[in-house]
């Protein structure tokens, strides 16, 4: 059974992305070391990525090439994407994707991108891992990496490391023991 994943970064104060979802600030750090736990060594085990609306049409508008071609993409949209700018399919209902992906064998999921897809995967007790690079960079405001949803959970770290440039990798496995017994069904709120 294919593991479902985050691997995402974020600002010391806690958002991904400036409120105009400029990623800039990160791009600084584009030079980082982080040895085996390099972005190029971390795709090589995906062979899903899930993403929302949003991080699709970011990705999109950029001018470089679909960085996605070896893995089956799927985009959670309630819209058609009429000109895709990669091999893509898209899924209009996250409890319906939850069940597909759980049932895959060929290789790992990446939930890729912003909070809200990934908030509505942690909601459902539907992501397994979770790294989160913390970079040493207050925003001050933005995109955070999770949004106020009202859902508790634990986690269990499974490391902590520090990495060059002040970079801190966190890497937690989610607890599904400790889900709420009341909690059968969650509604997700707003568009991806």
């Amino acid at each position: 059974m294919a593991k479902i994943l985050g691997y995402i970064a974020t600002s010391l104060d806690g958002f991904i992305a400036t409120e105009e979802d400029n990623l800039e600030w990160l791009f600084e750090y584009n030079d980082l070391d982080l040895g085996e736990h390099d972005y190029r060594k971390f795709i090589t085990r995906i062979r899903t990525v899930v993403m929302g609306r949003g991080t699709y049409d970011f990705l999109a508008r950029e001018d470089s090439p679909w960085a996605y071609d070896e893995q089956r993409v799927l985009v959670v949209t309630s819209k058609s994407i009429p000109t895709p700018k990669g091999r893509l399919e898209t899924r209009g209902d996250v409890d319906d994707l939850i069940s597909e992906l759980r049932g895959l064998s060929d290789g790992d999921v990446w939930v890729l991108g912003g909070g809200k897809l990934q908030m509505a995967f942690i909601e459902r007790c539907a992501l397994d891992e979770i790294e989160i690079y913390v970079m040493p960079e207050l925003l001050g405001g933005g995109r955070p990496l999770f949004p106020p949803a009202g859902f508790r959970t634990s986690l269990r770290l499974l490391q902590a490391r520090s990495l060059d440039q002040g970079c801190v990798r966190l890497h937690y496995a989610f607890d599904h023991s400790s889900r709420s017994e009341d909690i059968v069904s969650v509604q997700f709120r707003g568009s991806l």
